[in-house]
């Protein structure tokens, strides 16, 4: 393949934001954009799932592991006794310490190469006195998903997530489609990833956020992100992104999602374009797959919820939304108090 045929096919995630340029609505800077996969350092992943969707409880049984130093021995995962420690199978097992890492639950421990380390976040949402020790909580699941399609903690290992959400920008996408981009994208990152592997990595995504009809009544009890209905089946390989409103989306969370995309992406800046957080690889607007009247409507009060440390403006055809803190301290506080309104 051509470099050339290549570097229009990465233009996918860009579309829209290429059209807002043409129309005036954004400026040229919006075009050199990192995405987070397309970095020279970035490894794809295609599996570790073991073709098992993320069900509800996995999360919690990983974090149940963590010991009073908030870290977990990887050997948890890999003793004969692992199967009666989480109740499944040895399969189930890897499954759920792969979508512990890819939620960032779990992390590797810079120190200690033999466990992981706990997020403070997640240790304050799933802790016996947290915020939502089963699980059972909207923003849970929102999070879940934001850190597989949107930031990351640690080694990305949802590739295809990652993909689904930021470089598929229509609404309806063929399965066949993202074959095609994923394999073409594989090849491109000379990584080496069979046939079978990325169709199973496909089919996995999509039945985590879209479960089959087919599927047992086991499957179809539990997926964790299906609940969100970002994605709907439409038969014969289609599916369609459901793009709008989100009411199960708390606006702190939203707003939470939008600092760790700005900190991420424009570390520096002192004000944020409306088409960054709408179009841009790993925003809010992408991620959660919210539409510009949506988005706007969450921006038209980010002053009242950040104390006045977010403004939105609106003049002269020029939509932005300026920072008024930058130290780490005082954002990672703001954070703090944001995850914590999302769960009122």
């Amino acid at each position: 393949m051509s470099s050339c045929a290549f570097n229009n096919s990465i233009n996918w995630g860009l579309r829209p934001v290429m059209n807002s340029l043409r129309l005036g609505r954004v400026s040229s800077r919006m075009l050199f954009m990192e995405n987070y996969i397309f970095n020279a350092t970035y490894q794809p992943h295609f599996s570790g799932h073991e073709t098992f969707p993320l069900r509800q409880m996995w999360l919690k049984k990983a974090f149940d592991c963590t010991t009073d130093q908030l870290s977990i021995d990887k050997s948890v995962f890999n003793q004969d006794r692992a199967i009666a420690v989480f109740g499944v199978g040895k399969n189930m097992v890897s499954s759920i310490r792969h979508w512990a890492l890819a939620c960032g639950v779990i992390k590797e421990n810079s120190i200690n190469s033999g466990g992981y380390e706990i997020s403070g976040d997640w240790a304050n949402i799933l802790s016996s006195r947290g915020l939502d020790p089963y699980c059972e909580h909207a923003s849970t699941t929102w999070l879940a998903h934001w850190r597989l399609a949107g930031s990351p903690i640690g080694k990305h290992r949802a590739t295809t997530c990652w993909w689904l959400f930021n470089n598929v920008t229509a609404l309806t996408f063929n399965k066949d489609d993202i074959y095609q981009q994923l394999s073409k994208y594989a090849e491109s990152k000379k990584a080496k990833v069979s046939e079978s592997t990325l169709t199973r990595d496909i089919e996995t995504c999509l039945r985590a956020y879209c479960p089959r009809s087919e599927d047992s009544v086991e499957d179809m009890a539990e997926p964790m992100l299906g609940e969100l209905g970002l994605i709907l089946d439409q038969g014969n390989g289609s599916f369609v992104f459901s793009r709008g409103p989100k009411a199960s989306l708390s606006d702190s969370l939203f707003i939470y999602a939008l600092l760790e995309y700005w900190d991420r992406n424009f570390p520096s800046e002192k004000s944020l374009a409306f088409e960054s957080i709408a179009y841009g690889p790993g925003s809010p607007g992408l991620v959660f797959k919210l539409d510009e009247d949506s988005i706007a409507e969450r921006l038209i009060h980010l002053s009242d919820s950040t104390d006045g440390q977010l403004v939105w403006s609106d003049h002269a055809g020029i939509r932005q939304i300026t920072r008024r803190i930058f130290d780490q301290n005082s954002t990672n506080s703001l954070k703090s108090k944001l995850l914590l309104s999302a769960y009122d």
